[in-house]
């Protein structure tokens, strides 16, 4: 059976190593824009889970340029590793709402660095027009462009639970585009969302794996302060995953997907200052290791359940 050094599912760390032959990091960057979803166009209070920094807690500060910000990633990264490639990640809020010649200017200040390998932008399906579509794919033929989609989930009344603002056919014929410009999509999608049963869970994963996407992001649903599903969970509590719940859940929707999708992430950072529930995810080492621990038990690989 096929394994990724260490791992038994195709990691994003294992691709970058082999595309780029050494380690590669992100850094978070803040393109200083908002969101459909907050600016009153579709709504004012964003996404239930989203905090206040747009989903971008750890990007650099939107008042300092982007080259600025990429200068300042490489020196708090430089204590922890002498890695010398870089992905320019756009992470704060939805970053291709805004007009094409910003996103120009930023995208390119971005790719100009030689240490930046890979442009990453995070940004809804419902706010990347043709004209944006047109500069996405002149950039990815100086540097590869993501396409980061938070989808969440397939399942309409979970949706307007978390007040998600797009539909799943606006989701299908954006993915459609971006693949027709060979654009690459990661898709997210967020494990342990309140009133979803596990089966609908894996029903959003089934799907995702039929589907022409080239990554996937799987995140633990992170209950933040001063977020409205933090007011919802102190006024009715649900239930929360626990680490052996949320592990078992990890190992069955990577068993779903085949072998060519790449595992951005199993696991997520809540910033610990903002993080109300759950508390065992601030352990980040301990859930990786009960996840693998979880591969061996079943003797799983990636892929191993997926029917074409």
């Amino acid at each position: 059976m096929k394994t990724w050094n260490d791992k038994r599912y195709y990691s994003l760390d294992y691709y970058l190593k082999n595309t780029f032959g050494e380690k590669v990091y992100r850094i978070s960057l803040n393109g200083g824009m908002t969101c459909p979803n907050r600016d009153g166009t579709l709504g004012t209070r964003g996404c239930i889970f989203c905090s206040r920094g747009g989903s971008g807690d750890f990007a650099g500060s939107a008042a300092v340029s982007v080259r600025e910000q990429i200068a300042s990633g490489r020196q708090l990264l430089s204590g922890k590793t002498n890695c010398r490639k870089f992905i320019a990640y756009f992470q704060a809020y939805t970053n291709t709402y805004a007009s094409v010649s910003y996103l120009s200017r930023i995208f390119r200040e971005a790719i100009k660095e030689p240490e930046i390998v890979v442009l990453s932008i995070a940004t809804r399906p419902d706010c990347i027009t043709d004209e944006i579509l047109d500069l996405l794919t002149e950039l990815n033929r100086i540097k590869p462009v993501w396409i980061e989609l938070g989808l969440q989930t397939i399942h309409h009344q979970t949706a307007e639970f978390i007040r998600r603002k797009f539909s799943l056919s606006c989701y299908e014929e954006c993915v459609q585009k971006l693949r027709t410009r060979n654009l690459a999509v990661i898709t997210h999608v967020i494990l342990g969302l309140p009133e979803e049963t596990k089966d609908q869970t894996l029903e959003t994963v089934n799907y995702l794996a039929k589907s022409p996407i080239q990554g996937i992001k799987l995140q633990l649903l992170h209950i933040l302060r001063d977020t409205d599903l933090a007011d919802v969970y102190q006024t009715s509590p649900f239930p929360i995953l626990s680490l052996e719940e949320y592990c078992d859940l990890i190992v069955d929707c990577i068993e779903r997907l085949p072998e060519h999708i790449v595992i951005h992430r199993i696991t997520g950072d809540g910033p610990r200052n903002l993080l109300l529930k759950p508390s065992w995810s601030l352990d980040k080492k301990r859930v990786l290791n009960t996840i693998q621990k979880q591969f061996r038990t079943r003797n799983s690989w990636q892929g191993r359940l997926f029917i074409k």
